[in-house]
This record gives structure tokens, sequence and C-alpha cells, in this order.
């Protein structure tokens, strides 16, 4: 498996193209902004995406999924189903404060448990509400890898003053779907560098 970091947007949300080498095949997570270079090398590798993940639905992290999607017509849009009143609300995801306006509907919302495959990568999705309503991350049990997106930073965790959140929802969600991860689990977050699970156990301050 291939995971590449493209910082995308205003405040540089770690967007991730994972592919697997062998089957060519893969998936974004989180763009949230559109890149027509990252599109071009996409191509360019000959790299078939897809789904294009959301982990939540915040502006920072949804606004680049229009112009992909036009780049990459068969590649479904995947977010949690309880992250759906979100996406369709400009003010609730605040695309509207970023002078973006930006509402999706997703191809396929899932629930805490389901499965997905991607050219040969067992994707599993963890309801990890808190930062948002329908948080969720994308954990590939084979490749001892999570995507977090604003659930869990190095060190840090995501917001919960925003509408919709809630500290002690993500606390749980933590402690009770991240924490019996195999601590060498490595985390790729939403934004800044990576970490895993031992580390944020140990000497993550906020939970």
């Amino acid at each position: 498996m291939q995971v590449y970091n493209i910082p995308t947007g205003a405040i540089g949300t770690n967007t991730y193209l994972v592919f697997n080498e062998a089957t060519m095949q893969g998936f974004l997570v989180d763009p949230g902004e559109y890149s027509k270079g990252i599109a071009d090398k996409i191509k360019e590798m000959g790299i078939d995406i897809k789904y294009i993940i959301l982990t939540h639905g915040h502006a920072d992290h949804i606004m680049g999924v229009p112009g992909f999607k036009g780049d990459f017509p068969n590649a479904e849009i995947i977010a949690h189903v309880k992250e759906k009143e979100m996406l369709s609300d400009t003010n609730f995801n605040m695309s509207t404060q970023f002078g973006r306006p930006t509402v999706i509907d997703a191809d396929r919302y899932v629930e805490d448990g389901n499965e997905m495959d991607a050219g040969g990568l067992h994707l599993r999705f963890l309801f990890t509400p808190g930062h948002s309503p329908g948080g969720m991350c994308i954990y590939i049990p084979e490749e001892n890898t999570l995507f977090s997106g604003d659930t869990l930073f190095r060190a840090s965790i995501g917001r919960t003053d925003f509408p919709g959140c809630s500290f002690n929802d993500l606390e749980e969600a933590i402690h009770t779907k991240l924490w019996p991860l195999p601590d060498d689990t490595q985390v790729f977050p939403g934004h800044m560098g990576p970490t895993n699970i031992g580390f944020e156990k140990e000497h993550n301050p906020f939970v």
C-alpha cells in the first residue's frame, strides 16, 4: 500500500491518496481543495480511484470533492450516514464561511463496522462522533493503518466547540474505538503529522 499526503486548502488539510501497488486501485481521503496537478498525477500514474472518502463533513475536508468527482466520475463518494445533514447544509459544514458554499450528496452512506474493498485493500469504518455528528475513521487492519480525520491528532484531538460537536462523545469514541487497536497502528490524521496509537495512549493530554 502506498500513502501520499497532499496538504490542501487554506488551513492545510491532509488529503491522502492511497492505493494498492499490485492492483493500482485506491481512494482519496478528505479532499479539502481541488488540485488539477493532483488529478493529473493520478491519471499519469494510472491509478483507478474507486472511492472519495470523507471522514467528516466540515468545509476544509470536502470542498475539493466536486472537482475530483468531475475528473473521476466513477469514484463513489463515501460518508457516514449521520453526516448527511452536515454535508447538505452549507452553514452547518461551514463552507459558506470559506466563501465556497459546498453541498455533497454521498453515493454511499456507511455505518459503524461497515467494510469495503478498494483494489485489495480491506477498509473498515469506525464511527467516532464528537468533532462532528457523523465523524468516522478508516481502518485497514492488514496494513496496520488508521486514517483518523479530525478525531485524533498527534498529542491532540479535534475541536469540540463547533455546532454538532461533543467532547464527551469524542472522548468515548477514542477510548472505545481507537485505544483497542494495536499500539503500533500508524495514524494518519486530518491535520499535523502522523503518529501511532501507543504514543497517543501514553502522551495525548486531552483523552
